[in-house]
């Protein structure tokens, strides 16, 4: 196997045009000759990048198994250039559609962690009303829907609200990085444009949810509340009632990876590795 296939190299595509123009990091591994499974796309979280563990473990199950596999950085993120603090909900589904179309697969599942599940819900909507890759699945870790108009905002402190008045951001500190999280008042005012959990959600494949119930980040209730607007799909909520937010043990890759192979059993005649 060549180099190339073992570990793709970073691709570069300009996003949006002008002063609104970036440059989005991907990596896209080729599937295996004669494969016709649905490629694999990673949708990262917030502040998350493509390098992150379950990213890579997704990449590993797509080496073993043959399929392709997407990779991205959201403008702002990881390799990717443009600012972080001109992210929104738009700009970053502007730029996983960018992708999709340029690597054009002809069936896609979708595996989104935290943010990236609203994006991979929204994604579904978008290529649904535009065309595209056929949607032959979804799987959706620890999701966000709709998390700045349901989970921020209801939470804000009068002090963040002065800062978002003032400054047209605030901060909060990260238990990930060292960093604090920035919430900026582009990404709140156009999330309240993005909103998924106001209508039933048509996303026309099967979808596999694994949810934390020790989440301090997305309350288990919320991924509840995301399966009553899920009403006309194969459904499938699987709790872990010691999970937290990240969901990066090894039993968690696992349950993962066990659920992407579900999707991919489901949509293929491929026989799984047990």
């Amino acid at each position: 196997m060549s180099d190339q296939m073992l570990n793709p190299a970073p691709q570069f595509l300009t996003v949006g045009e002008g002063e609104a123009a970036r440059e989005v990091a991907l990596i896209v591994r080729p599937a295996q000759p004669g494969n016709d499974a649905p490629a694999l796309v990673w949708l990262s979280g917030y502040r998350s990048d493509m390098s992150g563990t379950k990213a890579v473990e997704l990449d590993g199950l797509a080496a073993e198994l043959g399929v392709a596999c997407i990779r991205f950085d959201y403008s702002g993120h990881g390799l990717s250039g443009g600012s972080f603090h001109d992210g929104t909900i738009s700009r970053w589904l502007e730029e996983a559609l960018a992708v999709i179309r340029h690597v054009a697969p002809e069936r896609i599942i979708l595996v989104g962690s935290s943010m990236g599940g609203w994006i991979a819900l929204r994604l579904a909507q978008e290529l649904a009303r535009q065309g595209g890759p056929k949607l032959a699945g979804m799987v959706l870790i620890a999701p966000a829907p709709d998390f700045t108009s349901e989970l921020i905002e209801p939470n804000l402190k009068a002090k963040e609200r002065k800062s978002l008045a003032e400054r047209g951001y605030f901060e909060e500190r990260s238990q990930y990085s060292p960093e604090p999280n920035v919430y900026t008042k582009a990404l709140i005012e156009d999330g309240r444009k993005n909103r998924v959990l106001d209508g039933m959600i048509e996303t026309g494949c099967p979808v596999h949810i694994l949810q934390g119930m020790k989440d301090p980040d997305v309350p288990h209730a919320h991924a509840m509340k995301l399966l009553e607007h899920l009403p006309a799909d194969d459904v499938v909520l699987t709790f872990i009632r010691d999970g937290d937010h990240r969901l990066s043990r090894p039993g968690d890759i696992a349950l993962l990876l066990s659920a992407v192979k579900g999707i991919i059993r489901s949509s293929t005649n491929m026989q799984m590795p047990i």
